[in-house]
């Protein structure tokens, strides 16, 4: 028997929350749609890592978007090296078969062991500013979809005051592109969408722009079905976290931290920079979770005590206490938020002493998620620090949506690692075909 090799596109939907869904007809461009169970922490990166490895985040390492080196007293959020992510992936199988396999737009994809890679790669100029540009694999395979589709990438339409449906629509636009290119196209291709997730932050999932968002990812989730139909290629689609109403103030660990004498800063020219180096305590914060890296033991008792008692914060844990972030890159403790509320980084309370930092789209630099970056500040293209304007928030629990145009596609439990453990086998069921 020598049936075709089998062919896969897997759509990740940011924030594509069950709570956006009609119950009554849980239906998104064609798709009928089903609940799926949360992960934890629920965030792009974890997500993300949790699907290409079937596991939860205390075996792939990945416990927010970004992570905190202890051996260099420093966050880093948003790095795209696929090292970061441990343990087998889902295709390596397939690919020893002779299945093809290519990411784009998925975060921690560079270096990856695939066949197509497109992802945002812009150049920081040492003069200020930047050259948008995309890293590629093969080489030249950005700048083939540029002459395609007309247009390269706009990084400005993917995070910051600009972001919008526009980042999904070049997204899609690539994707059908490389479906289109028989010297290129993966047997298995992993693409993303980004948009619904930001005016449901911006203004929570049931704003009336967030329902814009919603409808027009069914508008998209109906092209990319067209172009995979058109190549034989069946469909999966999955959310990664669901949004959640802000119902309250956000919460800012780092300030008591400060003010308890466990944070201390330095002064460059008035503004006050976090001094990690001789910190005794320091909170990794990421929408709903916050890790807390505290160098000596002999402080984690008051750290928590302190941070239990801060309003909006639901409980205060060691890593052993949340089994699917017991890894040793979690923090000594891990704060969670009250339904509604999220952490916010800022350790001053004085808007003169802000780094230089906090009025810029700074992802890389900033020590903990800012969402305050989805909104323009007072001056033209600088950002806001008001942390009131955030409608949506995620992180710690909701279920989200995912579909599959393989009626056969029927994993045993509903959560992310248990359909990506599917999409493995029906990977390894039809190279079995093949081969034999």
């Amino acid at each position: 028997m020598n049936e075709a090799k089998p062919k896969w596109l897997v759509v990740q939907c940011a924030a594509l929350g069950w709570n956006l869904f009609d119950p009554e007809a849980p239906t998104l461009g064609g798709f009928p749609f089903k609940p799926l169970e949360p992960s934890q922490p629920g965030l792009t990166c974890p997500a993300q890592a949790s699907f290409r490895t079937a596991s939860p985040a205390s075996k792939h390492g990945m416990i927010a978007n970004g992570l905190y080196h202890r051996s260099l007293r420093r966050p880093s959020f948003w790095e795209q090296s696929s090292s970061q992510v441990e343990g087998p992936r889902i295709w390596e199988d397939f690919r020893k078969q002779g299945g093809t396999v290519g990411m784009m737009f998925w975060q921690q994809s560079l270096g990856e062991d695939v066949d197509l890679i497109i992802s945002p790669r812009p150049i920081h100029k040492h003069s200020g500013g930047m050259i948008q540009s995309c890293y590629s694999k093969p080489e030249g395979l950005y700048e083939r979809i540029q002459a395609k589709i007309g247009k390269g990438f706009n990084l400005m339409h993917y995070w910051g005051p600009l972001a919008s449906r526009k980042s999904s629509e070049w997204i899609v636009a690539a994707t059908q592109a490389v479906l289109e290119m028989e010297d290129v196209r993966p047997d298995l291709l992993f693409t993303y969408l980004p948009h619904l997730d930001y005016d449901t932050q911006r203004h929570g999932p049931k704003h009336p722009k967030a329902q814009k968002a919603f409808s027009q990812l069914g508008e998209y989730l109906t092209q990319l079905r067209a172009a995979a139909e058109a190549q034989g290629y069946k469909l999966l689609i999955w959310g990664d976290y669901a949004m959640h109403k802000v119902e309250g103030p956000a919460i800012y660990p780092n300030r008591d931290l400060h003010q308890a004498g466990l944070l201390g800063t330095q002064s460059v020219k008035g503004m006050a920079y976090p001094d990690l180096f001789d910190a005794k305590a320091f909170a990794m914060v990421d929408h709903e979770i916050a890790h807390i890296y505290i160098p000596d033991p002999t402080d984690i008792e008051a750290t928590k005590q302190l941070l239990e008692a801060l309003d909006g914060v639901e409980g205060v844990f060691r890593a052993s206490e949340l089994p699917e972030l017991d890894h040793p890159n979690a923090g000594e403790l891990i704060a969670l938020a009250k339904p509604g509320r999220w952490f916010a980084y800022p350790w001053w309370t004085d808007p003169k002493q802000a780094p230089d930092f906090a009025s810029h789209v700074d992802i890389h630099n900033k020590p903990g998620f800012d969402a305050c970056e989805l909104f323009f500040g007072r001056f033209p293209w600088q950002i806001s620090q008001d942390s009131s304007k955030i409608g949506g928030c995620h992180g710690s629990g909701g279920q989200t949506g995912w579909a599959c145009s393989d009626p056969d596609f029927k994993p045993e439990n509903t959560t992310i690692p248990s359909i990506s453990w599917t999409l493995r086998q029906q990977l390894q069921k039809g190279s079995s075909s093949v081969s034999s």
